[in-house]
């Protein structure tokens, strides 16, 4: 059970966690603000403001540049993921959040021009990131990171 305690109390598992959770409640914050009602799925939904997954990979990599320093090898791969994600969080990601924007607006017509029975398909349309949310998923990431360095080691 030693492998277990390892896992749940190492700091680079914890801290890029705290910051998903982090990032996560502030997308919810967000959401509540701008659209005047809270929606639970905002807590586990990708998209939107800010990038969770920014914030988990930035937190692991500021981690990793203050503990083992920004030359080691254990940096160079953190930030390789890091650069990885947020491209494609801001590519690929948001690209399918606009085909899939299109397609429900191409079945919303379908449905209002004499299709009998309604479509049972709406897609993610926020599936990815404007380059701002993955920014700001980072800044997010990278403060936690250093707040869970002073308290973890």
């Amino acid at each position: 059970m030693r492998w277990l305690y390892d896992l749940v109390t190492n700091p680079f598992i914890i801290t890029p966690i705290s910051s998903w959770i982090l990032a996560q409640i502030v997308k919810v914050i967000i959401s509540v603000i701008i659209n005047k009602k809270f929606d639970i799925k905002r807590l586990m939904g990708d998209g939107g403001m800010p990038s969770g997954h920014s914030a988990t990979v930035m937190s692991l990599t500021v981690l990793t540049g203050i503990v083992f320093g920004c030359g080691s090898w254990q940096f160079a791969i953190s930030a390789i993921l890091t650069l990885i994600v947020g491209h494609d969080a801001m590519g690929v990601r948001r690209e399918v959040g606009k085909h899939s924007s299109v397609l429900n607006e191409i079945i919303n017509t379908f449905e209002t021009f004499g299709k009998k029975e309604p479509f049972d398909v709406k897609l993610n349309e926020l599936a990815g990131h404007t380059p701002l949310q993955v920014w700001i998923g980072g800044i997010l990431g990278a403060a936690n990171a250093v707040v869970m360095y002073f308290i973890l080691f």
